[in-house]
């Protein structure tokens, strides 16, 4: 970074304008997708989904708490598994304090994991969540929205993940999936997203983007691999 280039303000501010046209443009773009992203056509829900929760079974409808819209996160955590997937802990770190922003536009949230109930409440205590987590372990809700996947499935080819067919040994997947339920009850899939479509709805990636060495991963063995689960950082430094 030290023979990075270094100019008078004058120029400095004639590049960042040149800069800013071209992140005006990427915004206009992104808000043209977004209203495409809006018009895509809708699938109905007709399967029944319950949950293992809180306050005991929940529906898929349950979820909504009363409002129109649901964003799920599809969390890894096999039943096996003591704890969450380190990725998806980092994605979940950033949700803690949106949920009363999503609320007032109509938008309930909750994650949901294959692992059982106590494994995920004992996990969100440790991690400080207060989100709404809620167990599909018995439930197909995972593996009908392409975040899980059975070893039959993979052998046969029938799975598939972010709409490609799915050949990985990993049992489960990260992924976003959105709900829309109108006035008479019905629910309705209307979109979801995967692998790098995750990327935007991490807010530690958006700001490591802003700073000079960015993400900082060219040189790890794989992306990612600097993630650790937050306490962990604190063991650390400590």
């Amino acid at each position: 970074m030290t023979d990075h280039q270094v100019v008078s303000r004058d120029e400095w501010i004639d590049a960042r304008r040149q800069l800013l046209a071209k992140e005006k443009a990427l915004l206009r773009l992104r808000e043209d997708l977004s209203r495409e992203r809006r018009e895509l056509p809708w699938e109905p829900v007709a399967k029944s989904y319950v949950f293992d929760g809180a306050a005991g079974k929940e529906t898929l409808a349950d979820l909504f708490a009363g409002r129109s819209q649901l964003i799920v996160y599809h969390f890894m955590f096999a039943p096996d598994s003591d704890a969450g997937c380190r990725g998806c802990s980092f994605w979940a770190d950033n949700y803690n304090g949106i949920i009363p922003h999503l609320s007032q536009r109509d938008v309930s949230f909750a994650a949901v994991s294959r692992a059982p109930l106590p494994k995920l409440q004992a996990f969100a205590a440790r991690m400080g969540w207060g989100f709404k987590w809620v167990s599909g372990a018995n439930s197909d809700f995972n593996y009908d929205y392409q975040a899980s996947f059975r070893k039959e499935d993979v052998a046969r080819g029938a799975a598939t993940y972010n709409y490609a067919s799915y050949t990985d040994s990993m049992p489960d997947k990260p992924g976003f999936s959105v709900f829309f339920r109108d006035a008479a009850g019905d629910i309705f899939h209307t979109y979801s997203t995967y692998a790098r479509g995750l990327d935007p709805i991490n807010a530690v990636f958006q700001l490591l983007d802003l700073v000079p060495k960015g993400r900082d991963e060219s040189g790890l063995a794989h992306p990612m691999s600097w993630v650790k689960l937050h306490d962990q950082y604190e063991t650390m430094s400590g």
